[in-house]
Parts: C-alpha cells; structure tokens; sequence
C-alpha cells in the first residue's frame, strides 16, 4: 500500500513537472519559432522571469541621470525598445515571463490593433496589482461592463458639458496664480515648479467638474493614489507570480492600506453626493443616478463600481492635463518666437484682461496647433499595449493569441520617414498642413477606447495656457533637468522649473 502512494505521489508530481515544463520552456520555443520564420526575433528567453529583469535595470539606468535637453525621448521613455532596435529591427519578439511580446511601432499595426479593440484584440489581462489600483474602473472593464461604463463616461464628457464647467476652471486657474503672486509679491521674475503646482490645479479642476468637490477636499485622495500609483509601477516591470499579492509584505499590505482607505474616502463623496439630493452637472451624479434609477440591470453600477470609477476619473483626469501642460511650457518656454506668437493670438482673439470662453477658445487656431505638436513630441502615454484575443494577421505578421504588443507611440511620432528630418524639433506649423492630418497620430488612442476625457484635456490646457500667456512671459530655468519619464504618463522626472516675468 506505501508503495502504491508512492507511486501515485510519484506519477502526480512527474505529470506536475511535465505540465510545468511544456507551458514555460515547450510551448515558448514554438512561439519563438512561429515568430523566428517571420524574420521576428528580441532577446534570448530566460525560464520563469523571460526578460523583466533586463528591462528594469535599463529602466533603472537611463532614470538614474538627466539626459541632454532634446525631444529624443524614446531612449528614455522605453530604453528597451531603443536599444533592441539596434539589434533587432523595429519589429522585436521579447518575453514577460513565458508570455510573449511583441514590441513594434508600425503604424498600419498600431491602427489597426487600435481599431480592432474588441474584436481582434483586447487589453492586457491586469496584473493584480494593477486590478487592485484600478479595480472594475472604465481604464480595466471589458466587454459588457466597459460598455456601460463608456456610456456613462462619454454623456459625462461631451463637449457642451465641459464648456459649462469653463467658469469653474477659470476660478481654479486664478487660485494658482493668486499663490503665486502672494509668494513673490514685489518680484518681478521668479521661478517655479509648475509640474507640482500644474498637477494641483488640474486636481483641483477635475474635483470640481467632475466630483462637485474642491481639490482641498480631495487632497488625501490625490496624495494616496500617487503612492499607489508609484507602488503600481514598480510591480508591473515585474513578472507576477501566482499568490503572491495575498503574501503579507511590506508593499502588499501598503498596497491593501492604500486602496482601502482611498474607496473609503471616495464613499464619503458618494454619500454626501446622496444627501445633498439634488441634479448636478458633474461624473459622479451621472454615476449615482446610473446607479439610482437605471432599469438595465446590466448597465446599472453597483457601488464599488461607482467607486472604482471615480479612481480612474482622479487618476487620469489629473495627470493627462498636468504633465501635456508641463510639456508645452518647457517647448515654448525654449521656443520664444512661438511663444510671442501664441500670446499675440491670445491678446487678439481673448483680449488682455478678459476671461476666456468657449467660442475664444475655439477660435485658438495657432494654440491648437502648439498643443498638437507637443503631444506628438510627448505623447500622453507613451506607449499603448494590447493583446491578441485570436490569431490574427496584421500587415506582413501572423500573430499568435495571446500575444501582447507593446506599441511604441513615442516612436511612431517622432519617426523621420514620417514626419520628415526634422521630426525631432518643435513646429507646429506642421499641424497647419493639411497633408500632415492622415500621419499616424496617437495622442489620445484610437478606435473604441480613445482617451474619453480627450475634450476637458484639450479645453483645460488651452484655458490654462491662455490665461498664463496674458499675465507672463516665462523661459526655462538653468536648474532644469530634462528627464521625461514613464509611468502611466510620460512626467517630467525632476519636475518642470520655469521663470515667469510679469507683463
């Protein structure tokens, strides 16, 4: 009988370890070999962690220094793909444990996985970690569930809506410059770190619009989240491994502190949302009555939904405008003949004490123009991924499902071939060129997931930017130190200090 146990225990864990052994050395080798024949090739495949620990300690390297003040930005904001390139062709076959990647940036590919989201393609399944910072929010839902949540998102986002809450960024946008003044009163140049003091004010602004809040109020939301959000970056360059968030680490349990007390407080807003029992115009009553009233079960949010959701909105809506705005003052700021040029629209067209409205907004034409041309210099993210919910073949590849390809959208935007020799300079004139609309662009995605807050980014930087060109004019100051950065955006590592003067 002891022998017979031992037998059984014996066959048992030699079928394990077979099992074990075809998922993480059989089945890659076929899935190199099925990319190999397609001229495919990356790094060579390491059991259990494939090539994570490479991509960290490159991502450790070039974050360890600034880099020289240019626009070549891809060696920093993906340094993998910068430096496999070289090796490989710009088509790369790497690994995320045993899980293949494919990192490209073929625009036809990119279009097309864009577009064919939901039906050829998905997003990345979350790592836990990730699923516990954004939980069912719009940025992880899928089918079904992401397609109510973007109903909801969309109504909440749409344009006549964000042009009635241009009064309540303008009132923000004065508090900031209020500080300012009160800080530097009797100077008439002075510097700031406008990466902090820009991420206050777009908190403040999406609390209001979007949460009937003020950032004072949201201040212990927004302050947890960044923690979240950095202990979330570490994780996702890491290969996961099964179990493991359930382990009482340090990180884990910080992690777990984090997001509690976070829900915690955004049911507070919720709640007080419920008892002031009247219609208002922001996310979070929109949530609340999907929640209240909706007789679609399947289109109704439950509460850790309605939670979730606000996460996401505080998450996105503050760092998309932030970090663009940071970017477009270090370009003009370098750039002062476009600089007088924007200024010069913004006095004609808004006046030089007057406030902006949605009609001198829109007719910003050369403003525009600037914004366009620093997100294709800075794309919002940098880099978009997604994963082959089929085998599917794309332009000249066959790809496997299950595969993920990491898109490289920095690239795309700065590739001379299509923008021409001087792809890695500021000109925005580009964007006045009609030809110039068909190059692959990517700022706010493409096809079904497109950035939905894309309108009340646009109308908040080119209100905030307006109103900061009819007060000062600024240049970039010699303790800047140019580290662009990703995380879930492309951030200015060591902060954005400019010097204003007083017009």
């Amino acid at each position: 009988m002891d022998h017979l146990i031992l037998f059984l225990i014996f066959t048992l864990l030699l079928v394990l370890a077979a099992k074990v052994a075809y998922s993480i050395i059989w089945v890659p080798w076929l899935i190199a070999h099925h990319y190999n024949k397609q001229g495919i090739r990356g790094p060579s495949y390491h059991l259990i962690k494939g090539n994570t620990h490479e991509i960290r300690h490159m991502y450790t390297e070039v974050q360890s220094k600034p880099m020289t003040l240019c626009h070549d930005i891809v060696q920093r904001v993906s340094p993998f793909y910068h430096r496999w390139c070289s090796i490989y062709g710009k088509t790369i076959l790497y690994w995320h444990g045993s899980k293949p990647r494919l990192a490209l940036s073929d625009p036809y590919i990119i279009k097309e996985a864009l577009l064919k989201t939901g039906v050829w393609f998905e997003r990345m399944e979350p790592n836990p970690f990730m699923k516990l910072f954004f939980g069912d929010g719009i940025l992880m839902a899928k089918g079904e569930k992401w397609a109510a949540h973007r109903v909801i998102a969309n109504n909440a986002f749409k344009m006549e809506r964000v042009k009635s809450w241009i009064p309540d960024m303008i009132d923000s946008t004065k508090i900031m410059f209020k500080k300012w003044e009160e800080k530097n009163r009797g100077i008439d140049e002075f510097e700031i770190e406008v990466n902090g003091d820009l991420h206050y004010l777009s908190a403040d602004i999406i609390s209001r619009v979007a949460f009937g809040s003020s950032y004072k109020e949201g201040k212990e939301i927004f302050e947890l989240q960044e923690q979240q959000l950095h202990l979330v970056s570490l994780a996702t360059r890491s290969v996961y491994i099964p179990g493991f968030r359930f382990l009482p680490t340090k990180k884990n349990l910080e992690r777990k502190r984090l997001a509690k007390k976070t829900s915690e407080l955004i049911q507070v807003l919720i709640e007080n949302t419920h008892r002031a029992e009247k219609d208002s115009d922001n996310l979070l009553s929109l949530l609340i009555s999907s929640h209240k009233y909706s007789t679609n079960e399947k289109q109704r949010l439950k509460l850790k939904e309605i939670i979730d959701e606000c996460r996401n909105f505080y998450l996105a809506g503050k760092d998309t405008a932030a970090n663009s705005l940071s970017w477009v003052l270090l370009l003009l700021g370098l750039n002062q003949e476009w600089q007088s040029k924007a200024r010069k629209e913004v006095l004609s067209v808004i006046g030089y004490d007057t406030s902006p409205t949605a009609e001198t907004l829109s007719d910003l034409k050369l403003m525009n123009m600037i914004l366009q041309e620093t997100l294709r210099l800075y794309p919002i993210t940098g880099v978009l991924a997604r994963q082959a919910s089929k085998r599917v073949k794309v332009g000249n590849i066959d790809i496997l499902a299950g595969t993920v390809l990491y898109m490289s959208i920095t690239s795309v935007h700065h590739s001379t071939e299509l923008w021409g020799e001087d792809a890695l300079e500021f000109n925005p004139m580009r964007f006045f060129e009609p030809q110039n609309h068909a190059v692959p662009y990517f700022s706010f995605g493409l096809g079904p997931n497109f950035c939905v807050g894309q309108n009340l980014a646009m109308v908040e930087m080119k209100l905030v930017l307006a109103l900061i060109l009819q007060r000062y004019s600024f240049f970039v100051s010699p303790t800047y130190a140019h580290g662009p950065m990703l995380m879930m955006n492309v951030l200015p590592q060591y902060g954005m200090q400019i010097v204003f003067r007083r017009l």
